[in-house]
């Protein structure tokens, strides 16, 4: 079988992964010109912690198997299940992680409440002051500026993966075939569409309607830290956005920072392999979006990750945005077929990085 897919992000990446493990040729086509993909404007976390009981937890820990035999296939992916610390300052978020950890499904996760001379044996440059912290053994990291290109190189060694970058959709045919923006045209079996946050093009009429929003995140990257992070970090804010955090404790929080609020802010903090730290996350809903990135986030999430760790962190030296497309429904992620031999598959969110190698799975299942 011959397989179209577009879109070059994460979920196009896997899904082309999927379509060649089965045997099928894939081209593979991306609008932007030599684009490495969305993906490197994520943290690289898959994670499992947060994950919501039932199909969504299934979800994420079949792609956290699938993430460790992506890593064993290709090394340039840079996965490594270094875990993670929720790091707990008030007694609030405390008595909500002692209500999540004692559920059913906490072993399942790999979660487990440590006091302050366990969360510095296991993380040692965690130094600020703490009440306690969550432990995931289960949550992992991938180099996401490198993910892209290592996977695309593996694909292409087989001989039956094509990557055509600067070529936008513009038609769609019988077949299913697709016609691009030079006129060429791509004759497949199946064309699996990966929008991302782009809502127009080919299936704009169907995404316009389908249960879709958009939403804008901002992050940073610092200078090499002097010293390894051996695990990966979120804050008690992180407790107010994740379901898997979801218990009557929640509503004993104290309001956020202002700051935090307006920007609907957590930390999730990742060290990368060259030892810089890339450190977010804000979250706005409503478009149009701001247009530059807003400064007084980055000194906000940037001051809690220097509580954290007990320590000025190294300059910054890159701040971005991104978009990412959500659903609005109770679907993990959104996919459909608007016409005959046409899948569409967007819309995990944050999850996206997470769940798109068993979303993939899915699809092609």
């Amino acid at each position: 079988m011959r397989v179209i897919i577009v879109g070059g992000g994460i979920l196009g990446l896997m899904h082309a992964r999927s379509a060649v493990r089965r045997g099928h040729q894939v081209v593979h086509l991306e609008r932007e010109a030599g684009s490495r993909g969305a993906s490197v404007r994520n943290f690289g976390l898959v994670w499992v912690s947060g994950r919501a009981t039932g199909p969504e937890l299934d979800l994420a820990l079949s792609a956290r198997q699938l993430w460790e035999e992506i890593g064993r296939d290709v090394p340039g992916v840079g996965f490594r299940a270094n875990g993670s610390l929720t790091v707990l300052r008030t007694p609030a978020e405390l008595a909500v992680a002692q209500e999540v950890c004692a559920r059913p499904d906490a072993a399942e996760r790999g979660l487990r409440l440590l006091g302050p001379d366990e969360v510095r044996r296991v993380n040692p440059a965690v130094r600020g002051e703490l009440l306690a912290a969550v432990l995931c053994e289960r949550d992992a990291a991938v180099e996401s500026r490198q993910v892209p290109q290592a996977l695309r190189d593996a694909l292409a060694a087989t001989g039956r993966y094509q990557w055509l970058p600067g070529r936008e959709v513009r038609e769609l045919s019988g077949g299913p075939s697709i016609v691009d923006h030079l006129g060429v045209r791509h004759d497949g079996d199946l064309v699996v569409q990966c929008t991302g946050a782009a809502h127009t093009g080919l299936s704009g009429a169907h995404l316009s309607t389908a249960p879709l929003r958009r939403v804008r995140i901002q992050m940073m990257q610092t200078a090499p830290l002097d010293g390894p992070l051996t695990t990966s970090l979120a804050d008690g804010d992180s407790l107010r956005y994740y379901p898997a955090w979801q218990t009557p404790a929640l509503a004993a929080l104290p309001p956020q920072a202002p700051v935090a609020a307006a920007g609907k802010m957590q930390l999730l903090l990742v060290q990368r392999l060259d030892g810089s730290l890339t450190i977010g996350d804000t979250h706005e809903y409503a478009e149009p979006f701001a247009f530059d990135v807003d400064e007084r986030y980055y000194e906000h999430v940037r001051a809690v990750a220097e509580q954290l760790l007990g320590r000025t962190l190294p300059p910054t030296v890159r701040r971005w945005a991104g978009v990412y497309s959500q659903t609005t429904d109770d679907a993990i992620y959104h996919r459909a077929q608007p016409a005959p031999g046409v899948t569409v598959v967007t819309g995990p969110g944050g999850r996206g990085m997470t769940l798109s190698p068993a979303i993939a799975e899915e699809t092609f299942a």
